[in-house]
């Protein structure tokens, strides 16, 4: 398993890739609409700014600014 250091800095701003653990297929376009749906409950419940993203058929390119205080990026792609 990798060993990951992640800068966790309140309020900063985050750019990430994110994969389909299966790469190669279109599913994220394919569903776009279940994904917009999970990303706006996402940012309901736990508020960021989504300043750019790009989405593939296969992955996510994403930047976000989070709020002052808060780090916790990962539960926000968990919940995603």
């Amino acid at each position: 398993m990798s060993n990951y250091r992640r800068a966790r800095v309140t309020g900063a701003s985050y750019f990430f890739s994110v994969n389909l653990a299966r790469r190669g297929g279109d599913l994220l376009v394919e569903r776009i609409d279940d994904l917009r749906a999970a990303f706006l409950a996402t940012m309901a419940e736990r508020p960021f700014v989504c300043d750019a993203m790009v989405v593939l058929p296969d992955h996510i390119h994403a930047v976000w600014t989070l709020p002052k205080g808060d780090a916790d990026f990962s539960t926000r792609w968990r919940l995603i």
